[in-house]
C-alpha cells in the first residue's frame, strides 16, 4: 500500500498534527508513506520522521495548476495508489485526480462544528467531490452520520484521533507560578470560546489570585483575536491570563501546567484532549462533540457548553486538593494510553482503507 497524507497547511491545528501522525505512524506499517501539505508551510514540518517523504505544492489559488502538475509529479514518481485528503485539501485532490485517474481519495472530516453540521457551508462542494471519493474518516459519529446521509460515497467510518507525541527537552516557559497554572491548548477561533475562559479566569483570580491561565494556540490576528485582548484589559487579566499564539513543543508546555481545559462551544475530537491526558493531567471540559466519550466518570470533569459558574466550581475543586487532580490526571492517561494511540487505531485505518467497514 502506498498512501500520502494531503493538508492545507503544517502550522499547529487538529487535522494538520493527525495528518503528520499518520504519516509517521504508517511509515513503518506500509510500502510508502509521505506527506504533501498543498498552501502554507508551518511549525509541523520539523515533527516529520526523516524517512517521510515531503513535498509542498506551494499551491497560490484553488485553481492552481503549476502546483497541481508539480504535485501530480511526486505522486508519479512515488507511486501513490491513495491518497489521504485532510479537511478542506479533499478539492485539490479531486483535482489530482482528474488528472490522474488511478488515484484513491480517502477523505478525513476533522470539521470542528460537528455540533452543527446540519449548518455546514460547504455541502454542495462537498456532495460534488464525493463522487471521487474512494472512503470517508470521520472523526465523530455526528460527523459519520452526516456523510452517510448527505455525501454520495457510503464507505464512512468512524475512526478516532490518537496522539503523537514529540518529545522536546526545551522550549517557551509559561509565566506565573509552578504548581498554579492551568492550560488552554486551542487555536484562537470563536468555535473555542476563549471568552469564557476570560470569565473563568476572572472568578478564579477573585478567590485565588496566584493561578493563572495559559492560552496557547495559533492567533489569526483578527476581530476575536482583538476582542479577546481587549476583554483581558478590560477585566483587568494582563497578570492572570497570558497568550502565547502557536507553541511546536506542546509537550513541553503540558509539563509545565496543573490543569487542563477546553470551553469549546462545539467540537469534533479535540487533539489536545488526548495530548492533556497522554501527559496525565486533569482535565474540565465543555460536554460538546466526541469529547463526552473519552471523558466520563472518574477521569475527567464534563460541563455544559457556556456554563462559567459550573466551570468555575470544577476547577476550584482541583484548585484545593492536588490529590484528587493526579488521580483524575492518572485515570485519564490509563484511558488514553489504552483507547487513543496509533496502535489501537493504524490496524482499524488500513483494515478499513482495504477492505471496507
Amino acid at each position: 500500500m502506498r498512501i500520502v497524507q494531503l493538508i492545507d497547511s503544517l502550522e499547529t491545528g487538529g487535522a494538520e498534527k493527525m495528518a503528520v501522525s499518520y504519516a509517521n505512524a504508517l511509515s513503518a506499517e506500509i510500502s510508502f508513506s509521505g506527506l504533501i501539505a498543498t498552501r502554507k508551510e508551518g511549525a509541523l514540518k520539523k515533527e516529520l520522521q526523516s524517512d517521510v517523504p515531503y513535498w509542498f505544492a506551494n499551491r497560490k489559488s484553488a485553481l492552481d495548476f503549476k502546483a497541481l502538475w508539480r504535485t501530480r509529479t511526486f505522486v508519479k514518481e512515488h507511486k501513490v495508489s491513495i491518497m489521504h485528503a485532510h479537511s478542506s485539501s479533499f478539492f485539490f485532490a479531486v483535482l489530482l485526480k482528474m488528472i490522474q485517474p488511478s488515484l484513491k481519495i480517502v477523505w478525513h472530516d476533522h470539521y470542528g462544528y460537528s455540533d452543527f453540521v446540519s449548518e455546514r457551508k460547504n455541502k454542495r462542494l462537498l456532495q460534488w467531490a464525493s463522487f471521487f471519493f474512494y472512503r470517508i474518516i470521520a472523526v465523530n459519529e455526528k460527523l459519520k452520520n452526516w456523510s452517510k446521509k448527505e455525501l454520495h460515497c457510503k464507505q464512512v467510518k468512524y475512526l478516532p484521533n490518537f496522539v503523537s507525541v514529540v518529545h522536546s527537552e526545551s522550549g517557551i516557559p509559561l509565566q506565573g507560578a509552578d504548581g498554579k497554572r492551568i492550560l488552554c491548548l486551542a487555536n484562537l477561533r470563536p468555535q473555542k470560546n476563549h471568552l469564557l475562559v476570560l470569565e473563568i479566569a476572572k472568578n478564579i483570580k477573585n478567590i485565588h489570585p496566584d493561578w493563572t491561565f495559559h492560552l496557547v494556540g495559533k492567533d489569526f490576528k483578527d476581530a476575536y483575536s482583538e476582542q479577546l485582548r481587549e476583554q483581558i484589559l478590560a477585566l483587568g487579566l494582563q497578570h492572570t491570563v497570558f497568550l502565547y499564539g502557536s507553541v511546536a513543543e506542546v509537550d513541553f508546555v503540558i509539563r509545565q501546567s496543573d490543569i487542563g481545559i477546553l470551553t469549546s462551544i462545539s467540537e469534533g475530537l479535540p487533539v489536545s484532549l488526548l495530548e492533556y491526558g497522554y501527559f496525565g493531567l486533569p482535565v474540565v471540559a465543555t460536554a460538546v462533540g466526541e469529547i463526552p466519550t473519552v471523558i466520563s466518570g472518574a477521569n475527567g470533569i464534563l460541563i455544559p457548553e457556556g456554563d462559567a459558574g459550573s466551570f468555575t466550581e470544577a476547577l476550584l475543586q482541583l484548585i484545593a486538593d492536588p490529590v484528587n487532580r493526579k488521580q483524575i490526571g492518572t485515570a485519564l492517561q490509563n484511558d488514553i494510553k489504552q483507547h487513543y494511540i496509533k496502535e489501537s487505531v493504524v490496524q482499524d485505518y488500513l483494515n478499513f482503507i482495504s477492505n471496507g467497514e
